[in-house]
């Protein structure tokens, strides 16, 4: 599914969600097409201003699969932040916040599941408070390990949990605002 309500393409939209949108929906920040998991929508134009100028970082979480073990060293050298392209081919050092490995990814997402476990790979936790474009990709494949499965977590302090692929849940105005760390 594509984050946004409309698009040129024949894609999976936010709209097709059994979910009775308010008019002017939008999403805050986007997930691309192979990725899931948290994404807020919301029809205040405040927050989408405090969130992306208000040059307070806000954390975001990912649950990462990705292909092969990964050792200490590569663990490490994710840790100290990985020279990625951004717009323009332009290098940029993307430092997160933390990295981890993580042994029981149903512990942090109960769908964290997926056949392709049955070969090698490893589950990360990695946490930014920037988001380039496909960041987080772009900083495992930087350490020779291509992402298999990337699901976003949580957004500051509003997380994931229980919810299911697809699923919507109302969080109303300043509860959001608080959740979120804004």
């Amino acid at each position: 599914m594509v984050s946004q309500f409309t698009s040129p393409d024949a894609v999976r939209l936010l709209g097709d969600l059994d979910f009775p949108f308010p008019e002017g929906t939008h999403a805050l920040g986007r997930l691309d097409s192979e990725s899931e998991g948290l994404l807020i929508l919301t029809t205040d134009k405040r927050m989408t201003r405090l969130l992306f100028s208000s040059g307070k970082p806000h954390q975001r979480s990912y649950l990462v699969m990705v292909q092969n073990e990964v050792s200490e060293d590569t663990l490490a050298h994710l840790q100290e932040g990985i020279v990625i392209p951004v717009s323009g081919g332009e290098p940029y050092i993307a430092k997160p916040v933390s990295v981890e490995r993580i042994t029981e990814p149903t512990a942090i997402y109960p769908y964290a599941t997926d056949s392709r476990e049955a070969y090698p790979h490893t589950w990360l936790l990695i946490t930014l408070t920037e988001g380039k474009f496909r960041q987080v990709r772009k900083m495992v494949m930087a350490v020779r390990h291509r992402c298999l499965r990337l699901i976003r977590v949580s957004i500051g302090g509003l997380v994931l949990g229980d919810m299911l692929p697809g699923e919507v849940r109302e969080v109303e105005g300043e509860e959001l605002f608080e959740r979120v760390g804004l």
